[in-house]
């Protein structure tokens, strides 16, 4: 199943995210500041990463080349800067692709799935998956019953 790291500090729009990622079949951690995102980070084998700009702690901006430095699965960032300026210092800080909000629920998942089918062309190294473990070769992380093992 594809893990979605949600890293929202609106928790009306993190709940709401949250239920539909899981109605869609997703496994959802949610992360409302960067410093809890950062630690799912180390702690979690995520798939692809919804980030926020506008975070308490951090500017999701600065939080984009330090996410950068922990993983490589792809990175959507979800904001209601609207300046072109602003989406392209996110692409270019290592985002894969940046939908504005309000958006809509299908244009999200659609550009999900997109990010991921782009993702799993590039990337001929698996992910194992077993009971005991996760093994994310792409992210370089093993993870054992839930904390960070390597």
């Amino acid at each position: 199943m594809t893990t979605v790291l949600v890293i929202e500090d609106e928790r009306p729009l993190l709940r709401a995210l949250q239920l539909a990622l899981q109605a869609n079949g997703y496994t959802v951690v949610t992360a409302p500041t960067a410093s809890s995102a950062l630690a799912s980070l180390s702690q979690e084998a995520v798939d692809v990463i919804v980030l926020d700009l506008g975070l308490p702690d951090l500017d999701g901006q600065d939080l984009i080349p330090r996410v950068r430095t922990m993983t490589t699965v792809p990175l959507l960032v979800l904001s209601a800067r609207h300046a072109s300026a602003q989406k392209v210092a996110a692409l270019d800080a290592g985002a894969d692709d940046y939908v504005t909000k309000p958006f809509g629920l299908e244009e999200l998942l659609a550009r999900l799935r997109a990010v991921l089918r782009r993702r799993g062309a590039e990337d001929g190294t698996p992910r194992v998956d077993t009971a005991d473990f996760t093994v994310d070769f792409s992210a370089r992380r093993a993870v054992r019953d839930g904390p960070r093992c390597a």
